[in-house]
């Protein structure tokens, strides 16, 4: 074999003719074409497999981009790479570009959990600590910001390679779902697919730019504190119950027992809170259903709240929030007093119930104790 010949043979063997693709395994989200300085020729071929896409890139820039199928590469089928590439007179054979297969797939029952409790607003109950976890599902629907804002640099990317973004992102709208449903958050952890619907539809409001879409969002478990978990069991009773009357009946005998039981400690006034927070969510469920009654069927917002509410610190816990007419009960029992620390919405910081003059008439009105026998 002559010298031309010998050279023809190695520039043949530098150039690439097929250009595939074979697999991915299930946590491969994007495979990087080896090609080692190899170029392709005009006329090469392209095998896009199902569940891929395949992604030229031109110095860091965006070239074409192929859905499943067979190619043969040419100036027609690859106007964005021609474009960048400045390819004045047709295809410059060979050139070098960099090719990126995406799995498209869906990846399923990946886990995602809170680093640790986090703290969640709710109207009824104020600052809430929880833990939560689940599983999610999602893919790749946009390979093009997929590549730009994750891999581009990257000669494989797996799922472990973004995990802890897509958890974070998860945590975050998880807080802002239960914030701005609305709903109480006793209601909400007692459905967790509604929750899981909520977040799901947020998150995929804000991951476009990613190139990712969530298939599937499942809150599998939410970690509430002790004295939660017993309320959350009690309202999950209510129908075996025998219904809200009996429900209501049966806190406010509970808490009488409390008060009986510790005359003299906090107990009988911590007591008597959740009672009186009990019947705010009954009078609360009551007030919907009587306006469901009385419209045929049809929900009607509730009656809006003009009355002050605040909440009290009780041996180091904050209890709440309670209206004027259940101030004033608390004051005439002797549970609430001038030196109650008291805080609402709008007020700097915690202050005794004396210095805060909307409160200082209930006290005024407390009657003095009774005169002792004769």
């Amino acid at each position: 074999m002559g010298l031309f010949d010998k050279a023809k043979e190695f520039i043949k063997g530098e150039l690439i003719d097929n250009i595939y693709c074979q697999t991915f395994d299930k946590n491969t989200v994007m495979k990087r074409f080896e090609r080692k300085d190899s170029a392709i020729k005009n006329g090469a071929q392209l095998t896009v497999n199902e569940g891929q896409v395949a992604v030229f890139l031109n110095e860091g820039e965006i070239g074409d981009i192929f859905q499943p199928g067979h190619y043969e590469l040419t100036t027609q089928n690859m106007p964005i790479t021609t474009t960048l590439k400045s390819w004045k007179y047709g295809f410059d054979s060979p050139f070098k570009c960099e090719i990126l297969f995406i799995n498209t797939t869906v990846f399923v029952a990946q886990k995602w959990g809170t680093p640790g409790k986090v703290w969640i607003r709710d109207k009824d109950f104020g600052q809430v600590q929880i833990g939560a976890f689940g599983t999610y599902s999602w893919q790749v629907t946009d390979p093009g910001n997929f590549v730009k804002k994750l891999c581009a640099n990257s000669a494989v990317y797996k799922t472990e390679d973004c995990v802890e973004e897509l958890r974070s992102v998860i945590t975050t709208n998880l807080i802002d779902s239960i914030g701005e449903s609305g709903k109480p958050f006793l209601d909400l952890t007692s459905n967790y697919k509604d929750l899981s619907q909520i977040c799901e539809k947020r998150i995929n409001e804000e991951f476009p730019e990613y190139g990712i879409t969530f298939t599937k969002m499942l809150v599998s478990n939410i970690n509430l504190p002790e004295e939660l978990d017993k309320i959350l069991a009690e309202r999950m009773s209510l129908n075996a119950m025998g219904g809200i009357d009996t429900y209501s009946q049966k806190a406010h005998a509970d808490a009488m027992k409390t008060a009986a039981a510790n005359p003299g400690g906090g107990g009988g006034m911590e007591g008597m809170m959740g009672m009186m927070m009990m019947n705010n969510m009954m009078n609360q469920q009551q007030m919907m259903q009587q306006n469901m009654m009385n419209h045929g069927g049809q929900m009607m917002p509730p009656p809006i709240p003009n009355a002050s509410t605040y909440y009290l610190a009780v041996n180091g816990q904050q209890q709440g929030p309670f209206n004027m007419q259940q101030l004033q009960q608390l004051a005439m029992q002797g549970q609430f007093t001038p030196n109650t620390q008291v805080w609402k919405q709008g007020m700097a910081g915690w202050a005794a119930a004396s210095t805060v003059q909307e409160l200082s008439q209930l006290f005024g009105a407390v009657p003095p104790p009774p005169p002792p026998a004769m």
